[in-house]
């Protein structure tokens, strides 16, 4: 308990300032709001459901985005590694997309699939899918070769070597990726929330910075941002009981 309090005591004292500057006029109200007064927001956000309804949208959005990612992204890292075809045919395309700011590709998948859920959902997919796929490549790539060449020794094939040896190689670099692809996927939701939706999280900033309810918004900002924390922090306890696992079975 003692190491996580001070672990947490940075962000407590930063609560602590916020509120006090606030109170003390040492900066306007309308650009920074007391704290205590972001929370009642909060609260009104929760009970009159608007929080909830937005929120819902969002984290459907996210996770249906950074579900697809993963799936096609780690498959296509470990084929790329594994077949020369394969890394010869898509490696030129992650170069390209790989350092392409993904914010730019929100006007074109709202030209290809609108303002619902699904150009969001292709933005985040198409995002988040690039480090997953890197992250897998890159695994797989430096998986043992002495553990391939007595696999293929002892008479396994191809995708038999693939799943036994080289995906768990590859788990670690993965892993990695996703966790990247995950801190992206918040990123690229708000963004383009802010700029074409009818709901979700982007949508409530930007509505209620427009008319002026500058509490309420910060009290959707600290919400993302904490469901941000938490996503990273269970995802982190998820592979550190994974790599556990694995360290044990082998």
């Amino acid at each position: 308990m003692k190491s996580v309090w001070f672990r947490y005591l940075p962000l407590v004292l930063l609560a602590v300032l916020w509120e006090v500057v606030a109170r003390l006029g040492l900066v306007s109200t309308s650009a920074l709001p007391p704290l205590s007064d972001v929370v009642v927001s909060w609260i009104d956000l929760v009970k009159t459901g608007d929080l909830v309804k937005n929120g819902g949208a969002s984290l459907y959005r996210a996770g249906a985005g950074l579900a697809l990612s993963i799936v096609i992204g780690a498959a296509l890292g470990i084929f790329m590694a594994w077949w020369k075809p394969v890394n010869v045919l898509l490696a030129p395309l992650v170069e390209i997309f790989y350092p392409l700011p993904k914010s730019a590709l929100i006007p074109v998948t709202v030209i290809w699939l609108g303002l619902g859920d699904g150009s969001k959902i292709l933005l985040i997919f198409l995002g988040c899918m690039i480090p997953v796929t890197i992250g897998a490549y890159n695994g797989a790539r430096s998986s043992e070769q002495t553990l391939v060449w007595s696999a293929r020794s002892m008479g396994a094939n191809r995708l038999r070597m693939l799943w036994d040896v080289v995906l768990p190689s590859a788990m670690p670099e993965l892993l990695n990726g996703i966790r990247t692809a995950l801190a992206l996927s918040f990123i690229l939701l708000v963004s383009s929330e802010l700029i074409v939706a009818r709901e979700g999280f982007g949508h409530l900033i930007g509505f209620l910075g427009a008319n002026g309810a500058y509490d309420a918004m910060y009290a959707v900002v600290l919400t993302v941002a904490f469901l941000g924390f938490a996503a990273d922090r269970g995802y982190q306890m998820l592979v550190n009981r994974m790599l556990q696992w694995r360290e044990q079975t082998h």
